[in-house]
């Protein structure tokens, strides 16, 4: 069929039904202005709030331009595909500071090349139908502001996390796009529905959320263990906790995450018992066991380096144990610079948690001394400073 020939209407709902035999969970539509995006895009990259993002401020305001990204686009298509693993595990594991936190979406496979070659199937079945037809798929992977789009498509709503919350499925779920040259008929968005509720902003733990939508990667916990390839500031250190990848707690609290899907892609289901680890098991694995274990993972992207890096930190945030001591120890010797800083400091925060037990205990023990002379000054019937 000829794209003078084609009708839209029919060819949007057609688009729709192909992208749920393909395992999206939703499909919509938007034309490509983000004109109001601009400004704010500016802005933050002014304040530095991408960090060492380097290839956030690379394209510049491109990000808000789909055109100049791929010339003669006019739409986007965008799909969600819902990721949250079938038993999430969230609190038992936060809890267990000797376990290790993975953000839920790294549980599983990793989802780039998983949803860009359903893109692209479904880019082809487009082509199929409408032989004057153009496309490029991207997921996570191209300066174009993904959220906008996804939420002028119908998708969703930004939230004050800067995440898209759908009403009837939470924000527990990928985006993807295809920019595409054919005028289909665009959604209907969603209204933004956060209201009055500030919890993101108040549960993160770095107060990374600077202002409702927006986020100042620098303090982010998921930017600290993924993104950033040096050093983490001391004094995220101890508010990271027992998250050595990633971080869910603005999801986690947010009202909207109760109508959460489950994943039905056996892909983004838990692998290497991630949902369920002890720090020290993950501590030890060599670089070789690294790059076996994380082999298709997300998590292979930030490197052996930072991986003992994060659970390093992880280990002096949790609570004493000789056991982690010597884990600690054991490792320094053979650790690169930077995560021997990291184990040293973990050293310390352990030494420290070991000397206020000790006092605990001492002051336990001389209050329980202090009232068995006082019981026994009573029972003799002597005064009570005897």
């Amino acid at each position: 069929m000829t794209a003078s020939a084609t009708n839209y209407l029919e060819l949007a709902e057609k688009i729709k039904s192909w992208g749920k035999e393909l395992g999206f969970s939703q499909v919509g539509f938007s034309d490509i202005d983000l004109t109001k995006h601009e400004q704010p895009l500016a802005n933050w990259l002014a304040n530095h709030y991408h960090g060492e993002m380097d290839y956030m401020a690379k394209h510049g305001l491109m990000r808000a331009r789909a055109h100049e990204l791929v010339p003669d686009t006019i739409r986007v298509i965008s799909v969600r595909m819902d990721y949250l693993p079938q038993e999430a595990k969230f609190a038992q594991t936060l809890k267990n500071k000797e376990k290790a936190y993975v953000s839920r979406y790294a549980l599983g496979r990793d989802y780039h090349k998983l949803m860009r070659k359903r893109l692209k199937q479904l880019g082809d079945k487009i082509q199929t139908y409408c032989q004057q037809f153009n496309y490029r798929p991207f997921v996570d992977s191209a300066p174009i502001l993904e959220r906008p789009l996804a939420e002028k498509a119908g998708l969703g709503w930004v939230g004050k996390h800067s995440l898209l919350i759908n009403q009837k499925a939470g924000s527990w779920f990928f985006l993807g796009e295809l920019l595409v040259d054919i005028p289909l008929p665009v959604s209907t968005p969603e209204a933004e529905q956060c209201g009055s509720c500030v919890a993101c902003l108040k549960i993160c733990p770095t107060q990374a959320i600077v202002a409702p939508y927006v986020v100042d990667a620098r303090r982010c916990i998921s930017y600290l263990t993924i993104e950033l390839r040096g050093a983490i500031p001391e004094e995220f250190r101890p508010l990271i906790g027992n998250r050595i990848y990633g971080c869910d707690d603005c999801q986690l609290i947010c009202p909207w995450n109760q109508y959460g899907q489950l994943s039905v892609e056996q892909d983004f289901q838990a692998r290497q018992q991630l949902d369920d680890v002890q720090l020290l098991t993950l501590f030890f694995w060599t670089e070789q066991e690294y790059l076996t274990r994380t082999a298709g993972s997300p998590i292979r992207r930030i490197g052996f380096e930072c991986w003992q890096r994060n659970i390093a930190v992880a280990l002096g945030n949790a609570p004493y144990a000789d056991k982690i001591v010597s884990a600690l120890k054991s490792q320094l010797a053979a650790a690169s610079a930077m995560v021997a800083e990291h184990i040293e400091w973990a050293l310390r925060q352990q030494e420290s948690k070991k000397q206020q037990a000790e006092q605990a205990i001492t002051i336990t023990e001389v209050n329980q001394r202090l009232s068995g002379r006082l019981i026994r000054s009573v029972e003799k019937g002597l005064p009570r400073d005897a």
